[in-house]
């Protein structure tokens, strides 16, 4: 099974756990993705890796660009079974590779491609994303997503069966984060729009809590320049530490207080979302702030996880921040055991059986079909 996406691999926990899982269940898997300037040695997995490094780093012709240099890369590979796609950026040349061969094309979804907030943005562009969906989804051979809510709004969309497979992270033997002590606020993730990151800044000055931020994205000048114009950086309230590898990220995850989960409405795809940063939280046993979203809000309703904020405005974030840190500990402690009842029922190694079901259902790993 060769993958491919348009991610640096070392950040990319959803593909590490669904290659390693497969890598481990008998198939010989191969992750495909970007090499940026930045990037470090590829960190050890159980399953074979390559980077495809690019002369541009984003926009339409950083796609033209990666999505040449992986045909050509994909026209030179033999030995595999099936190729799938991460994401509609990385689709077109995965499925073409497929077709070649004659093999299956698998379409893994981590979002709606269609509709998140750099797409919609763009008329022009989000026309263009809508043709390859309308092209890729239903020639997939096996298609699936992060949630049961995206799955059925693709199945209404091309009348075709969807799977999900939840971005839930693997349960660990780990301590979780501390009732008491210094703690702090975490964000996890990229920096880009609709994150409430700009409304959650404006609410730390009336928070008596410092903020971790872990992650890179569109909006990282802009928000290390309010950081220092409202004085954070200089006080330290204030930490920005840039992309942190998933084994580092775990530690960090443990020593927080409160996460942060919110999104605003900006399109379908962050409507129906449900992101990993939602259950590592959990499984650090760190209670969170998420918006009133409905994949969000059928977890909170059956585990008590969480404390739902209303509208993303700095009034509303530090109200809800000092409802957890400083007002109500026993509603805190309430949410932070909660937790660590949660994570024994949500948990990689229950999801990965849904993933190891919908492949099989395909071919078991012992008897692949002849590849091309």
């Amino acid at each position: 099974m060769l993958f491919a996406v348009t991610t640096d691999l070392n950040y990319d926990q959803r593909m590490q756990r669904i290659c390693t899982s497969l890598a481990e269940h008998g198939y010989r898997v191969r992750l495909v993705g970007r090499e940026w300037p930045t990037s470090q040695p590829l960190t050890p997995q159980p399953y074979e890796q390559h980077r495809l490094r690019c002369w541009f780093t984003k926009g339409k012709l950083f796609y033209l660009e990666y999505n040449l240099r992986l045909i050509l890369y994909l026209l030179g590979q033999r030995g595999f079974a099936a190729y799938g796609a991460a994401d509609l950026d990385a689709a077109l040349p995965v499925w073409l590779r497929a077709r070649l061969g004659g093999l299956p094309f698998v379409y893994d979804a981590h979002e709606l491609f269609t509709e998140v907030p750099e797409v919609v943005a763009r008329p022009a562009v989000q026309r263009v994303w809508r043709w390859v969906e309308r092209f890729i989804v239903p020639r997939a051979t096996l298609a699936y997503t992060v949630g049961p809510a995206l799955a059925r709004l693709f199945e209404q969309r091309y009348g075709r069966s969807f799977g999900t497979v939840r971005n839930i992270s693997r349960l660990q033997n780990e301590s979780t984060a501390a009732a008491g002590g210094e703690g702090y606020i975490l964000y996890q993730g990229a920096l880009n729009a609709g994150r409430g990151l700009e409304a959650l800044l404006e609410a730390m000055p009336q928070v008596p809590a410092r903020l971790v931020i872990c992650g890179e994205g569109d909006l990282s000048a802009g928000l290390r320049q309010r950081a220092g114009e409202l004085g954070l950086l200089q006080s330290g309230q204030v930490e920005f530490r840039g992309f942190v590898l998933p084994q580092e990220l775990r530690r960090v995850t443990q020593g927080a207080r409160v996460g942060i989960s919110v999104l605003d409405n900006l399109g379908l795809s962050y409507y129906y979302s449900l992101a990993n940063k939602f259950f590592d939280y959990l499984h650090a046993g760190v209670p969170q702030l998420i918006s009133p979203f409905p994949e969000y809000l059928a977890l909170n309703e059956q585990y008590e996880v969480a404390e739902v904020v209303p509208e993303l405005t700095p009034a509303a974030l530090a109200a809800a921040l000092n409802r957890l840190l400083r007002d109500e500990p026993a509603r805190y402690d309430v949410l932070a055991r909660n937790c660590r009842q949660a994570r024994q029922a949500l948990n990689w190694q229950r999801e990965e059986q849904e993933l190891l079901r919908l492949y099989a259902a395909l071919w078991p790993a012992t008897s692949f079909p002849v590849s091309a």
